[in-house]
């Protein structure tokens, strides 16, 4: 029986599509999209305000450049290891920090970087013309660069979460859940027997973060006003270099 084959098997048994069978790929689904969502909400929380901040002030352009190269440089597997050791040697639950950590340090970056350049490229008008009519420096932040910086913002938190859906299946390997990479985990430890059960939870991780880019992709449809997206795209490249 070749791969094909083991993997419309495979998919073709009943408990494949349970909500609440650990051997459903529902199941496997909502567990793959909360560590994911859990990661991204921490990483926002951490780097959007400093980078707000310090954008604000025209402060720590060479961290958020150096926060891309970093980003890009860092190998996700990597990562997950050195965390997996860390909260290992630290007596740590090591089927969850490691790959939370590991995912929260990888959004980071695009996070902290798409807010700096957003807020950066601002329009100078607006943000004098607020101040103008008594706005402090904080409404100025929250009420005028921030909406004005959205489209980026929301450009960073994609590609932060995109990175998160692929990894969340790598850490499978040192995670009891992993959610869909689960599926290829399991199917290499079975050796020939589970090459279906790879190509099906591969393609599972494919069709999930298609998903979730069409998602991201309407989400700052709507979430940004037309005009306003319209501009900043012709203005501004929402993803940094």
């Amino acid at each position: 029986m070749n791969a094909i084959d083991q993997a419309l098997d495979w998919l073709g048994q009943p408990n494949r599509w349970s909500w609440t069978d650990p051997a459903g790929i529902p199941y496997r689904t909502l567990e793959h999209l909360g560590f994911s969502a859990l990661s991204l909400v921490i990483a926002a929380a951490l780097a959007v305000p400093p980078a707000l901040v310090l954008a604000h002030h025209r402060r720590g352009a060479f961290l958020a450049g150096s926060a891309v190269n970093i980003g890009r440089a860092i190998p996700s597997f990597g990562l997950i290891i050195l965390f997996w050791y860390l909260a290992s040697r630290w007596e740590f639950d090591t089927s969850f920090w490691p790959l939370l950590f590991a995912l929260v340090a990888l959004a980071l970056p695009p996070l902290f970087t798409n807010t700096y350049a957003g807020v950066v490229s601002v329009e100078p008008e607006a943000v004098d013309a607020a101040r103008g009519i008594g706005h402090t420096e904080g409404q100025v932040m929250l009420r005028i660069e921030l909406p004005l910086a959205l489209p980026v913002v929301l450009a960073g938190a994609r590609v932060a979460f995109l990175q998160l859906v692929a990894t969340v299946a790598i850490g499978a390997i040192v995670n009891d859940g992993g959610g869909l990479g689960r599926f290829i985990v399991d199917g290499f430890a079975q050796g020939a027997g589970g090459y279906g059960e790879i190509l099906a939870g591969g393609l599972a991780v494919i069709v999930l973060a298609l998903a979730c880019e069409g998602v991201f992709a309407l989400l700052e449809r709507f979430a940004v006003p037309r005009g306003l997206a319209l501009s900043r795209r012709a203005g501004l490249s929402t993803r940094p270099v």
